[in-house]
């Protein structure tokens, strides 16, 4: 359901996975839709309501704007269809907590595609942290930072299409911390207003245990777009832009810390991440995770397998968690623009 960037990327990683085909493409206007199959295959739908209504269809990706995933979602769920929605799941708490219970109720598969928790670079952290690689972890630190000129009508900016740059881009931030760590105890931090009232930038400090987590977001630069989480015996870095980690740098304590400093200087950043890819640095230890296409695949091999199992959620990205990264948002929002 919808015809964007993102949906393109998603057929195109569809391919990939054994025992998935496009079935179709719906959009407001058949123009696109015949546009978007004739490059990927399947039925053109005019309106999403005619993809709905086709039993040929198993499950559906909704990859609207924002301000348009519950009503899509909502009307998939009541015709019985799996339903996986991009990030983020819906724009508020208020309207997750329906939507989920909704979907409970139907006994229907939903499921937020936040793509970067399936990837296998992530798997290696969650397993290197299980394992104590590390030690214990003392620290971590994440920015997502892309400049986007001000555009009052553009969907990052807008707020009738759920814009803002915790709903774009902190919500990575915060559920890849929740998946590592667990519910944070404490929730602070502030946020800076666009013209149109959303947050242009954020900053949130999250306390798990003991443990800090400094994360940023912003779209009036382009940051290091680093994660390094730090222990007693080293560090695990993932280099920019994290969200799509195709490659795992594990350091000493010393190096972990050096690390983390170069983010606060988005260029020495950068420049480190591009070093890492083709170059061995000394004390660190590179774990490479390549892969084809966008990365995509690996949502969509986990939501297919969900599905096929009969299951209404995935293990990797359950709707509980999912509410839980939209609250620590929302009480971000709560907080007065600073």
């Amino acid at each position: 359901m919808g015809t964007g960037v993102i949906a393109r990327h998603f057929a195109e990683d569809l391919a990939r996975v054994p025992g998935c085909h496009l079935a179709g493409v719906s959009s407001r206007t058949m123009e696109r839709a015949a546009q978007f199959a004739g490059l990927y295959g399947g039925v053109a739908y005019e309106g999403h309501d005619a993809l709905l209504q086709d039993a040929r269809v198993d499950a559906v990706y909704i990859a609207t704007p924002n301000s348009s995933h519950f009503s899509m979602a909502w009307a998939a769920i009541e015709s019985g269809k799996s339903v996986l929605v991009e990030k983020p799941l819906v724009v508020n708490v208020e309207q997750a907590e329906r939507l989920i219970g909704f979907a409970r109720e139907r006994n229907v598969f939903l499921m937020e595609g936040v793509w970067c928790r399936f990837l296998p670079a992530i798997r290696f952290v969650q397993q290197a942290l299980d394992r104590g690689s590390i030690g214990t972890v003392r620290s971590v630190t994440g920015e997502l930072a892309f400049r986007h000129p001000y555009d009052a009508t553009d969907r990052f900016f807008d707020p009738l299409q759920g814009g803002g740059a915790l709903l774009d881009l902190g919500c990575y931030l915060v559920s890849l911390s929740l998946m590592l760590l667990g519910r944070p105890d404490t929730v602070s931090g502030a946020w800076c207003a666009a013209p149109t009232g959303v947050d242009r930038t954020a900053r949130l400090d999250l306390d798990f245990g003991g443990v800090p987590a400094t994360l940023r977001c912003a779209f009036d630069n382009t940051g290091g777009n680093l994660f390094v989480i730090e222990g007693t015996r080293g560090a695990l870095v993932l280099p920019s832009p994290f969200i799509g980690a195709r490659q795992v740098l594990e350091t000493g304590p010393a190096i972990g810390r050096t690390i983390r400093a170069l983010g606060k200087s988005p260029f020495a950043a950068r420049l480190f991440s591009k070093i890492a890819r083709k170059l061995p640095l000394p004390g660190v230890r590179r774990h490479a995770f390549d892969f084809p296409g966008y990365g995509l695949q690996f949502e969509i091999e986990a939501a297919t397998r969900a599905i096929q199992s009969g299951e209404t959620a995935a293990t990797l990205s359950p709707p509980d968690e999912t509410l839980e990264v939209l609250k620590i948002i929302q009480t971000i929002r709560d907080l007065p623009c600073s």
